[in-house]
C-alpha cells in the first residue's frame, strides 16, 4: 500500500548554499541551508519531506533539474554520472523563514554519499531542495498518537512534536545509536511521553530495540494514530504488530521504510 502524501499546491526547484555545519553529537550533524530562493518553500512543519541535491566528488558545480514537476527524475537520469548530482530524501528539521534558513539533520553512518558530504560541508557549498510534501496526517478522531522510529526518523518526529498542539497525548519511541544522541532539550506537550532507546553498542539490526520495546509496552486505550519510520523491518514489523496483536486498523497507521539494512540508495 502506498503511503498517503499531502503534496504542496505549488513547488519549485530551490538552489541554496550551506550556511553552517553543526555537530550535534559524534554521529549527528545539522546542516543549515539558506539563500534567497528559499522564499519559494512553503513551510508546513511536521514531517516536511524534501529531495536534497548535492554535488558528487570532483564536480565543479551543482546542476539542478530544470523541471519543477515529476519529470525532474527523468531529466536527471539523462545526465551522465559525471554531471549528475547526488539526490537523497530528508525531512526538514526546522525552518526560519525570517532568516531564509532551513536545518536538515544527517546521521553520520559509514562511507555513504550523504554522510561524507555532511562531514565536509562548509559555508558557501551549494545544495538544492525540492518539496515532496508531508505524510503525518492524523485524523481528528484519534485520542492519542504513537510515534516510533530509529535515528533516521528522529528529525521528522522531533519536528512533528515541535508543531504539535498542547493537547496532544501520545507515546514516542526513539531509537538512537548512542546515549550521546539523546536530545534532552526537546519540548513536548504535557500529555506526551518520550522514550529514548540508545543501542550503546548492542548488537542486532537497527530498529529492533524500538520494535521490541513497543511490543512490550502498555499502551493507552482509545483510537490511536501511528506514525512510524526507519529501517524497513522496523516500519513493517511495527505495523504488523499493531494490526495483528493490538487490533488497530491499518488505515490509522502510517509507516515508512526510510532505508534497508545492507543496501545503499541508488545514485
Amino acid at each position: 500500500m502506498l503511503p498517503k502524501v499531502r503534496m504542496p499546491e505549488t513547488r519549485k526547484m530551490i538552489t541554496l548554499e550551506v550556511v553552517a555545519n553543526t555537530r550535534l553529537s559524534p554521529g549527528l550533524a545539522s546542516i543549515t541551508l539558506g539563500g534567497p530562493e528559499l522564499e519559494h518553500l512553503i513551510p508546513t512543519g511536521r514531517d516536511q519531506i524534501v529531495r536534497l541535491f548535492f554535488p558528487r566528488d570532483g564536480q565543479d558545480r551543482l546542476r539542478m533539474p530544470s523541471f519543477s514537476n515529476e519529470a525532474w527524475m527523468a531529466e536527471l537520469l539523462m545526465l551522465p554520472k559525471s554531471r549528475r548530482p547526488w539526490v537523497r530524501t530528508f525531512t526538514i528539521r526546522r525552518t526560519r523563514p525570517e532568516l531564509g534558513e532551513v536545518d536538515i539533520e544527517f546521521v553520520l553512518h559509514g562511507d555513504t554519499p550523504a554522510s561524507n558530504w555532511a562531514r565536509r560541508a562548509r559555508p558557501g557549498d551549494p545544495a538544492g531542495i525540492f518539496d515532496m510534501g508531508l505524510t503525518y496526517l492524523p485524523p481528528a478522531e484519534a485520542s492519542w498518537q504513537l510515534l516510533a522510529g530509529d535515528e533516521s526518523a528522529v528529525p521528522a518526529i522531533l519536528a512533528i512534536l515541535e508543531h504539535a498542539p498542547a493537547s496532544l497525548a501520545g507515546e514516542v519511541f526513539l531509537e538512537v545509536p548512542e546515549t550521546a544522541d539523546i536530545r534532552p532539550d526537546i519540548t513536548v506537550p504535557e500529555g506526551v511521553r518520550v522514550h529514548w532507546l540508545p543501542r550503546d553498542g548492542a548488537g542486532g539490526l537497527p530498529g529492533t530495540l524500538a520494535l521490541e520495546t513497543v511490543r512490550r509496552a502498555h499502551l493507552p486505550p482509545g483510537r490511536c494514530y501511528t506514525w512510524a519510520a526507519g529501517e524497513a523491518k522496523l516500519a513493517t514489523g511495527l505495523r504488523r504488530h499493531l494490526v495483528n496483536d493490538r487490533g488497530m486498523p491499518k488505515s490509522d497507521i502510517a509507516f515508512f521504510g526510510y532505508w534497508r539494512h545492507g543496501r545503499s540508495s541508488p545514485g
